[in-house]
């Protein structure tokens, strides 16, 4: 648990970087053109890292799933590929939530811990939501909303990226992540 938590933490200063105009603009200068792939780089290590360490962590119950905790979870992680479709792509809904990624990486999170009681569970989805949380804040106390160049149909695209993106991850989520979404197993004769 404990280098769950640092690699945890890890994330957090990363994330908050491009939140903090001196830091961002100190980390442009002395990366330059390298900035953004070594961001994206150091990102994808640290969350690989983390998804190590939440499957390596013990597992010990914190309190009871509610019946439709499950159920809720695949509601809001639908929603939350739909918001993630809306980061990625130019549509006017980009501009006017301003937040996608953020309130994208919320919903994923408060699904998981809704549907999962342990403490891996809250220590892993419980801190993305509190970096989702911490980033947003800090970045619209310190940066004017720029708004981007809306492109026509790219709303719909968002939510046609997001319901495919959810039924990929949705089958590839026992080999990424060690836990299968749905346990077929029990259908058969």
């Amino acid at each position: 648990m404990f280098l769950l938590a640092i690699l945890l933490v890890g994330f957090a200063g990363l994330h908050l970087l491009p939140a903090i105009p001196r830091l961002r603009n100190l980390a442009k200068r002395n990366f330059g053109k390298a900035y953004g792939p070594a961001y994206g780089i150091g990102s994808l290590m640290l969350l690989i890292g983390a998804i190590a360490a939440f499957r390596a962590a013990p597992v010990a119950d914190v309190y009871d799933v509610p019946n439709w905790g499950k159920h809720s979870n695949f509601i809001l992680t639908l929603f939350a590929f739909i918001f993630v479709g809306i980061f990625m792509f130019r549509g006017s809904w980009r501009n006017l939530i301003k937040y996608p990624m953020a309130i994208a990486v919320l919903l994923w999170a408060t699904g998981h811990v809704l549907a999962n009681g342990d403490s891996r569970s809250l220590m892993f989805f419980g801190g993305f939501a509190v970096i989702a949380l911490v980033q947003v804040f800090v970045h619209s106390r310190l940066n004017e909303f720029a708004p981007t160049e809306e492109r026509v149909g790219h709303n719909m695209l968002s939510i046609l990226f997001g319901i495919a993106a959810y039924g990929v991850f949705a089958q590839l989520h026992g080999a990424l992540i060690g836990v299968p979404v749905f346990n077929i197993q029990g259908l058969s004769p």
